[in-house]
């Protein structure tokens, strides 16, 4: 190209880069016109490339020439003469302007503009200019002299050469694999996937590994050991650059990672690596693999691994285990809607199979993904019954034992839907208990059943105790220990029922506790003293009291055998006991303490006590770890049993003060010292125990220290006793700082959710001065700013998605949980803040967002309303128009919160709503179409919808029609399932009985009848004092007119002189 055509070339690529778009278009338009059609552009942007003064320029000249090279399979470039293309040992390219490839490549001796740009982003788009060419000059063997310059350059002592030399080689890889000989790269990619000076060498170097896994054939042997030795170098890449960097490649490096754990022919050990690695894409990438919807292509990749076998040992990690943590994974980090359809659909296609071993994985896949799925799962459950169903009765017995496992994770996390299967479940697992191949797993699956069956047990209980005690005498060790753990569960679910069986049971079930082999005795051991915990709730300290003494001395004996199991399950056992006796546990503190601190205050092994450094050094300076120097054991301490006894002995501490009350003042100081330590510790489960025993401490001394009743509002009308607090600072003041620096969500979440208690608790007075450093707790978590809630991945300016995983919905929730106290506590005194907080809040209610996230939004803004009480009024009219619409949502727990955010509002707003009861009540009027078979949830709307009536009713009489909504609301009485609406339900009836008793005199015996249920006293109170003793007056002045009405009903007994 002659220079006056080079310098316009070079000025229309100048007004390209202008931001006027009519100079743009006008250039591109004379560029398309001009230049781009002839094969000399190429040479001409070849020129620029390498000596245009101006970067833009440069970076576009380089874009613009790999699509002319690339242009129509690559015609332009095969136009230019073999001259202009190439050259064998140039000179620089100043001197040979119009040979390309010495334009883009030089040995790398003599400086060319690919290592000497100053721009990442030019060299890089340089770098794909060489592989367009590549990909056409490889196949026609044009090109010799490419790999050998590659490998000069990747072996250069220059740093800045090793880099450009391994992306090139990189961008060749992603364009042509044919051709080039891949077995003479690895030992050259072993060089630099450890390159000792520069992780974007290493990063790239798993790239170009990532794109020719795909290409090595199963039956080279050679290509696969090399590669096998390789592995772990790339996922210790992986895990330094924690994958933030590798994020522009996620779907790359997904599908590398996928087919290294599929790939049968690795061993073992480095499939469940890879595996790791993309549970650790999953996890820290989340938004990237969100925002790309991988999770359809990752669950295709992952079931096929579900099926292979499983070892034996629980505790031996294989491919099929780990596939299925990337499956919980999934469906704890991703929005379920992204998880659980396609995996319904795998699951579905994998028990079609006639292969077992697809069926069993199908099961499997289906347990795991249940926590994380539960909310989206509920309304599907009609869907995945016949699953199960057929799970449970499959011929093979590995399947049955698969199902079993998806049974208890189901009723772990869907309790009402387990329940109302309970017919069928029940006798399924109790004939299963019966084979040995799955008497284990059923077992447990019977256990999970048990804990939520509640009245439900009654017509199993005897058959239940019948069998389980026949297997606690014949069945192997392990299996005991599953039976044991059984009975406890239906020593809950029964509880003053199981009296008839206790003694004898606790007979038996005390044999065990002489247990001193480690292993399956050990667990037995653990088990039994966690049961015998369950037998005291249930039979209630004076049937317990016998074995009391006993039991502590078996507890004591546990912790003395120095096994992490035995001390986690005394710790409980001493929990539950001091919950059960209270102040009769006190004689037995100082040594629990004792016991408890050396535990839970030791300083334990540190993930840095894992790794041996040597002496050595790397390039930058650094000591120097390979990989056989990590002790996996050590550093899987941080889950170990060792750091879940110390969670549970930190937990026990509030536990035991709340019980002992005064008793442990003592020690109050010295622990609250300690646990403050903990807040401080590298694993979450601790952090999170010292923060609820913390915000424990406070509530429990608040309430020993007889502190007056706090009154609502800025201005604090009861200081805090010197102690409290003095107490008070010393605890929220680190634990505010924690918050600052904590990236855990359930650490954050109980956080909230302690604080939001202890402010309920202590009032104003806790605030001092950090109200708005709590305020902005809250604020930075609706917001989706919290350091908890950010994804490596995610810029400052990244919208975060409305539709989260459902473990997010559950920090959201406690945020509002926070906010709700806070406006409890202030009062009319909120005003001002919940101008901040209402749209924070009113957001998480859209038909986009999650059930969890609208019912969490209207149930905290009723909540501040209940607390800001009038002070609401000039915020009614969004509120309201947001309330009805939450009265259309499809879901009953919406609906449930809706209803008792309405009432309350029309309670407590200045403004006149009475022009909306006819909507409200038509709103309302579907939640009362319930049944016995009902869900809990909708019975719960029911009690929330008649409370709401009752506010209503109370608000303004005059403009209900009295004659259609009586009939409706007191045919919703007795209240089942909320019994706080009961107190707005009667203040609604003593003011009718007041103001307009003759319209409640057809249904006084219906009244009565709701009186004695009510006033029950061999029920829980469902009242309250101040209820009770208004109501009891009432009996006394209806008993005045309706003597017989009166006695028939059972209420003489409440008449004075009764």
């Amino acid at each position: 190209m002659d220079p006056q055509a080079l310098q316009k070339l070079h000025d229309l690529l100048l007004q390209s880069t202008s931001n006027d778009t009519g100079l743009v278009k006008t250039a591109t338009a004379l560029l398309n016109q001009e230049f781009y059609k002839q094969p000399q552009c190429i040479a001409g942007l070849a020129q620029i490339i390498g000596n245009s003064p101006e970067q833009a320029v440069r970076q576009l000249a380089a874009v613009e020439l790999r699509k002319r090279v690339s242009q129509n399979s690559g015609n332009l470039w095969t136009l230019l003469d073999q001259n202009s293309r190439e050259t064998d040992q140039g000179p620089a390219p100043s001197t040979h302007p119009h040979r390309v490839k010495v334009s883009v490549f030089v040995p790398p001796s003599e400086p060319n503009f690919t290592t000497m740009s100053s721009s990442k982003l030019v060299r890089h788009s340089a770098a794909r200019v060489i592989a367009a060419i590549a990909s056409i000059e490889i196949p026609n063997g044009t090109w010799d002299q490419l790999l050998p310059f590659l490998k000069s350059t990747c072996a250069s002592n220059d740093v800045a050469h090793r880099e450009v030399g391994s992306f090139i080689l990189f961008a060749v890889l992603e364009n042509i694999v044919d051709g080039i000989p891949l077995n003479d790269l690895y030992a050259l990619f072993g060089q630099l996937v450890s390159d000792p000076a520069s992780i974007d060498v290493r990063i790239t170097t798993v790239r170009s590994l990532g794109v020719i896994a795909q290409y090595i054939d199963i039956d080279d042997k050679q290509a696969l050991n090399a590669y096998r030795t390789l592995l772990p170098s790339i996922f210790r890449v992986i895990g330094e650059t924690e994958v933030p960097i590798l994020g522009r490649n996620i779907p790359e490096l997904v599908q590398f990672l996928l087919q290294c754990g599929a790939n049968a022919a690795y061993e073992a050990d480095l499939r469940v690596l890879a595996l790791n690695a993309l549970n650790w894409t999953v996890q820290y990438k989340k938004s990237k693999v969100q925002s790309l919807n991988l999770a359809r292509d990752i669950l295709v990749g992952l079931m096929p691994i579900t099926s292979e076998a499983e070892p034996e040992d629980i505790d031996d990690d294989a491919p099929s285990r780990s596939a299925l943590r990337i499956i919980d994974g999934l469906a704890t980090n991703l929005p379920p809607d992204q998880v659980f359809p396609p995996l319904r659909d795998l699951i579905l296609e994998y028990v079609r199979s006639a292969d077992p071993s697809h069926r069993r994985g199908a099961m499997l896949a289906l347990g795991v993904s249940v926590e994380g799925c539960s909310e989206f799962m509920t309304p599907l459950m009609d869907q995945i019954w016949p699953f199960i169903e057929g799970g449970l009765r499959d011929s093979d017995g590995s399947v049955r034992k698969a199902t079993c496992i998806a049974v208890s994770c189901l009723c772990e996390w869907l309790e009402d839907p387990c329940v109302s299967k309970h017919e069928f479940l029940m006798p399924s697992i109790m004939a299963l208990i019966n084979d040995p191949v799955t008497q284990k797993a059923a077992c447990t699956a019977l256990d999970a059943l048990l804990e939520i069956l509640h009245e439900h047990i009654d017509q199993y209980l005897q058959l239940i105790m019948e069998q389980l005690a026949g297997l606690l005498q014949t069945a192997p060790i392990s299996v005991k220990a599953v039976v044991t753990g059984a009975i406890g569960s239906a020593a809950h679910a029964s509880k003053e029922r199981f009296i008839p069986y206790f003694q004898q049971t606790i007979t038996v079930l005390a044999n065990f506790l002489t247990l001193t082999e480690e292993g399956e005795e050990t667990e037995l051991r653990g088990i039994t003293m966690d049961a015998i915990g369950t037998f005291a709730e249930a039979v209630g300290k004076d049937n317990f009291r016998p074995y009391f003494p006993d039991m502590m001395a078996q507890a004591f004996n546990g912790l003395e055998m120095g096994r992490p199991r035995l001390r986690e399950c005394s710790f409980l056992f001493f929990g539950v006991m001091a919950q059960v006796f209270g102040e009769e546990f006190a004689p037995y503190l100082e040594r629990v303490l004792i016991a408890n601190a050396a535990q839970a205050f030791s300083s334990g092994a540190s993930p840095s006590d894992a790794i041996n450094i040597s002496g050595d050094v790397d390039a930058n300076g650094n000591p120097s770890i390979e990989l056989e120097d990590l002790d996996l054991d050590k550093m899987l301490d941080v889950n170990s049993a060792v750091a879940v006894e110390k969670e549970i002995a930190a937990d026990t501490i509030g536990t035991l003060f709340s019980s002992t009350k005064a008793h442990f003042l003592p020690y109050v100081e010295p622990c609250t010292i300690e646990l403050l330590e903990l807040l401080n510790h590298y694993y979450e489960g601790i952090r999170k125990s010292a923060t609820d025993s913390l915000l424990q401490t406070v509530r429990t001394f608040h309430e020993i220290s007889d502190e007056p009743e706090w009154v609502a509002g800025l201005q604090v009308v009861h200081p805090l006793k010197s102690q409290v607090k003095e107490l008070v600072e010393h605890v929220i003041v680190p634990l505010l700082d924690m918050f600052e620096t904590e990236d855990n969500k359930s650490v954050v979440s109980s956080l909230c959710m302690g604080l939001a208690e202890t402010i309920n608790v202590v009032g104003p007075a806790l605030y001092g001065p950090h109200l708005e450093q709590i305020c902005e707790i809250a604020i930075q978590i609706l917001e989706q700013k919290a350091l908890c809630q950010q994804d490596p991945d995610q810029d400052d300016d990244d919208v975060a998605p409305e539709y989260q995983a459902e473990y997010d919905s559950v920090l959201i929730s406690s945020a509002g949980d926070l906010v709700a106290s806070v406006a409890n506590t202030l009062g009319a005194d909120f005003e001002p803040a919940f101008r901040k907080f209402f749209p924070l809040i009113s957001r998480y209610y859209k038909k986009s967002r999650s059930l969890s996230d609208r019912s969490s939004a209207i149930g905290c803004l009723a909540e501040i309303i209940s607390g800001m009480k009038g002070a609401i009024t000039p915020h009614t009219i969004p509120l309201a128009e947001l309330f009805h619409k939450a009265l259309e949502d499809d879901e009953p727990e919406v609906l449930s919160n809706a209803a008792f955010a309405v009432g309350l509002l029309v309670e407590n707003t200045d403004v006149d709503l009475s022009s909306q009861f006819g909507v409200i009540l038509s709103a309302l009027q579907p939640l009362f179409q319930v049944d016995d078979n009902s869900s809990g949830a909708r019975l719960n709307a029911k009690d929330n919808a008649t409370g709401a009536v009752a506010r209503l009713i109370v608000r303004n009489v005059n403009a209900l029609p009295l004659d259609q909504v009586l009939p409706v609301f007191i045919s919703a009485l007795p209240l089942k399932n909320d019994y706080l609406e009961n107190r707005p339900v009667f203040r609604a009836l003593f003011h009718l009985f007041r103001v307009n008793g003759a319209a409640l005199y057809p249904y006084m015996d219906r009244l009565l009848a709701v009186f004695a249920h009510v006033l029950d006293p061999s029920a829980a109170d469902q009242v309250g004092d101040e209820i009770r003793a208004e109501l009891i007056n009432l009996i006394v002045a209806i008993n005045g007119e309706e003597p017989a009405k009166v006695q028939a009903a059972g209420l003489g007994v409440f008449l004075p002189g009764a």
